[in-house]
């Protein structure tokens, strides 16, 4: 017998690391919103952010419908 996978914490695992991704793609866009940085339109930074939300809640939907490890391990950010 192989080693057995428990799909479920590794969905959560993979969730974790999802949203590190995210966030890590959203600190330059948060520095402009949070600090209000003179000659940074806050308004685009949000449009970037947006797109950023829309790509990982896709990324979300695909994790959540992973039905093997193989399958979650080829999403992981």
């Amino acid at each position: 017998m192989g080693i057995v996978i428990d799909l479920s914490k590794a969905k959560a695992i993979a969730h974790d690391a999802r949203r590190a991704a995210r966030a890590k793609e959203f600190e330059p866009f948060d520095a402009v919103i949070m600090k209000q940085i003179p000659g940074n339109d806050a308004a685009v930074a949000e449009a970037e952010r947006q797109k950023i939300r829309k790509k990982y809640a896709a990324l979300q939907a695909q994790m959540d419908a992973a039905q093997t490890p193989e399958q979650l391990k080829a999403l992981m950010p």
